[in-house]
């Protein structure tokens, strides 16, 4: 694991070319986000510019084969946010990466059994408006160079819930195990102290990183890349799902050193136990 200190239009640039085969990252959202050491509020096109200038040093240092996962939200005052990142980075005379899927990390969700009942899970963030709804969702852009780079579908999938298309469906190799499609319902864990268990403005779940690590399908031989570090949320998810080869960068330095603690945790889980004996 290489957690690296420092800005990443100035460490990219340092890493090798064609040097990582996953990029799962959030940037800054250009949404007056309260970061330590970023000024969230860069007008648009500024913003935009700057965004095209790291996404060029994550596509240099990208293999052919590579997946870059992007994870970015909006607000109701300001909903075409990641629709304009997006459009800034594939479109154009020059366009950096081709879209090849759109997934929707819901975040709550309530739906209606088949017998009425109405079952609310996850979390979110209440709006007290009379023009807004609640917003549950964030936008998970997959790019890749070529648009054509195959993924591991059924390593992310779901057991299908009629059993009869297991057999139904030649594709299926007579395992019950379905794509699980572009929505993907993805809950924060429950925690007792934000300042504690996650002080960073926005975070995603370790589960939503390892969902995207699972469809990429290289497993532990994956070259895992997360140029906005925060606290560490990738690296944790890298570690579970067993790759070595995990590289991150973080601007903040105390976002960077609990990411080093919460990921030294991790791994050595009873470090700090006591242990009695007679």
């Amino acid at each position: 694991m290489n957690l690296l200190h420092g800005d990443c239009l100035k460490t990219l640039p340092t890493l090798p070319e064609a040097s990582f085969d996953l990029i799962i990252t959030s940037p800054p959202y250009n949404l007056g986000i309260s970061y330590k050491s970023f000024k969230d509020t860069a007008p648009r096109e500024e913003f935009l510019l700057w965004c095209r200038e790291w996404a060029a040093q994550v596509k240099r240092v990208m293999a052919s084969d590579a997946s870059f996962f992007l994870n970015v939200g909006a607000s109701p005052a300001s909903p075409l946010l990641p629709h304009q990142l997006i459009l800034a980075l594939t479109d154009g005379d020059e366009p950096l990466f081709t879209l090849q899927n759109t997934f929707h990390w819901i975040k709550s969700i309530t739906i209606e059994t088949p017998g009425g009942e109405q079952i609310s899970a996850g979390h979110f963030k209440p709006i007290n408006s009379k023009r807004y709804v609640n917003d549950c969702h964030e936008y998970i852009f997959h790019l890749t160079k070529s648009g054509s780079i195959e993924l591991d579908r059924r390593a992310a999938g779901v057991p299908y819930v009629h059993k009869s298309n297991i057999n139904r469906w030649g594709h299926t190799g007579g395992a019950d195990l379905r794509c699980r499609g572009n929505a993907w319902f993805i809950p924060y864990e429950t925690i007792q102290s934000r300042d504690k268990e996650r002080p960073h403005p926005a975070t995603f779940p370790v589960a939503l990183v390892e969902q995207c690590i699972r469809i990429h399908g290289k497993g532990a031989e994956t070259k895992l890349l997360d140029p906005f570090l925060g606290i560490g949320t990738s690296a944790i998810a890298a570690h579970r799902q067993g790759i070595a080869e995990f590289t991150g960068i973080e601007l903040d330095a105390h976002y960077l050193e609990t990411a080093r603690q919460r990921l030294a945790d991790e791994q050595n889980p009873h470090a700090g136990e006591l242990t009695l004996g007679i």
